[in-house]
């Protein structure tokens, strides 16, 4: 599938390419960036493209007014056009140029996959799309990595912790950022992720073992760490391919031990 994001915010594309890349029916699709209609309509007679994931309010010709110019030109391929913009008011237009759907901004990803649904269907229906190929069990996080998009599988990622604005992703090899918050990763990914305090999440797999504070073993405590919930009693958890050590809240700490307990009583069954 050929996809053509045309917005003139470089964050909303950035935004719409990660959430297509992390849903099963579009990830493997080639996605296309125009910044107006102009760039657009160079690329849309270079190339032909399924879908167009069109904004409305852009400098010079806007969305609507391209929507029109293509559907109108009988020389030109028709692909499935999706609005996204900010403004709700230009829904009723949207669908006088035969628009699949209509997004509003912040685009949720459940919307997303729906209207990418719908234009599936129609592509199908019109002998232009091939059914989509059956979603692989591996799922992926969209991360950056020095200004570029990449796809991580969740399996590789060890930690996550909060950081500024963003969420730092640890793998064995390399950290990376991502623009998803914790608690959304935590919802997502229920069963591979277990917080162990306000700022961090660690990969249930990648736990290996979790050691007692060392003021109860007569030597220092923990410093506290800081931006988490984290105390001077904290425990210490150490994971598998990082040597990393991370504290855990003594809230937390329960909730980790019942995990390992649980690892460790499946090893003995198998």
């Amino acid at each position: 599938m050929n996809v053509l994001l045309i917005d003139d915010e470089p964050l909303a594309r950035s935004r719409l390419r990660r959430l297509l890349a992390e849903l099963p029916e579009t990830a493997q699709a080639t996605v296309e960036e125009a910044e107006d209609a102009a760039e657009a309509w160079a690329l849309l007679r270079a190339q032909r493209f399924d879908v167009l994931l069109l904004d409305i309010q852009m400098p010079g010709q806007n969305g609507l007014e391209l929507a029109r110019r293509l559907t109108g030109d009988p020389a030109m391929h028709h692909p499935a056009i999706v609005f996204v913009t900010a403004h709700e008011e230009h829904a009723l237009d949207a669908f006088g140029v035969s628009a699949m759907d209509y997004l509003t901004k912040p685009v949720r990803r459940e919307r997303l996959a729906q209207a990418m649904g719908k234009a599936m269907l129609w592509l199908r229906a019109r002998g232009v799309a091939q059914p989509p190929v059956p979603a692989v069990e591996t799922v992926y996080l969209t991360v950056q990595d020095h200004g570029a998009l990449k796809r991580v599988p969740l399996t590789d990622v060890l930690y996550c912790r909060a950081e500024s604005k963003y969420t730092a992703v640890q793998t064995a090899q390399q950290q990376y950022l991502v623009d998803i918050s914790l608690a959304d990763l935590e919802q997502r990914h229920p069963e591979h992720f277990v917080r162990i305090h306000r700022g961090a999440l660690v990969a249930a797999s990648a736990i290996r073992s979790l050691e007692r504070p060392t003021h109860l073993a007569g030597g220092h405590a923990h410093p506290q760490a800081s931006g988490t919930d984290t105390d001077a009693g904290a425990w210490s958890l150490h994971l598998h391919g990082v040597p990393d050590v991370l504290p855990v809240s003594r809230r937390r700490v329960a909730a980790v031990q019942a995990l390992l307990r649980r690892a460790r009583s499946t090893q003995i069954v198998q």
